[in-house]
């Protein structure tokens, strides 16, 4: 092994122990909030694509904790910033930890993805660029990375909260 894998490997080692305790101090501030909430939930943590990842379930259905999840997301995007803001002040890096509440999110990623290939389709076959409705910065993530695998490109325009995709033809 050279000293520059070396290196690279202990980096890594570091990146991944740093992530973990994100997830630790994240699980934790969740749980407390599952018992001032009085909602029962198990905590699993995970690292995916370079960033911590949370998730909340329940073995007794996802109905209390839809509560969590709101309208189209939005308790669940509230909570996924106090739970990196809660991070931070641990450890006083900025977290881009991902939180996901009764599989919303991976249900969502599944329906996005398929839009993405839709609209990646649409464009190849019309010629024309498509534009999508506004997304939040996660929905605009899962549909950027569909278009560049079906193999087009798409930029994302506008101002939050009404930021929206345009997927290009090739």
């Amino acid at each position: 092994m050279t000293e520059g894998t070396t290196a690279a490997a202990a980096e890594g080692a570091d990146t991944l122990t740093r992530l973990e305790q994100e997830g630790e101090i994240a699980a934790d501030y969740l749980e407390g909030l599952l018992d001032i909430a009085d909602l029962d939930g198990d905590i699993d943590m995970d690292v995916e694509a370079d960033r911590a990842s949370v998730s909340i379930i329940s073995d007794t259905g996802t109905r209390d904790l839809q509560k969590l999840v709101g309208r189209d997301g939005e308790v669940l995007e509230a909570l996924q910033e106090l739970t990196r803001l809660a991070v931070h002040r641990e450890t006083g890096d900025r977290s881009r930890l991902m939180l996901d509440i009764a599989g919303y999110r991976a249900r969502k990623r599944t329906e996005l993805a398929d839009l993405g290939a839709k609209a990646a389709a649409e464009a190849k076959n019309s010629g024309q660029p498509v534009r999508l409705d506004p997304m939040t910065p996660f929905e605009r993530k899962v549909v950027h990375d569909a278009v560049k695998a079906a193999g087009l490109r798409s930029e994302s325009e506008g101002e939050e909260p009404q930021r929206f995709i345009v997927v290009l033809p090739a």
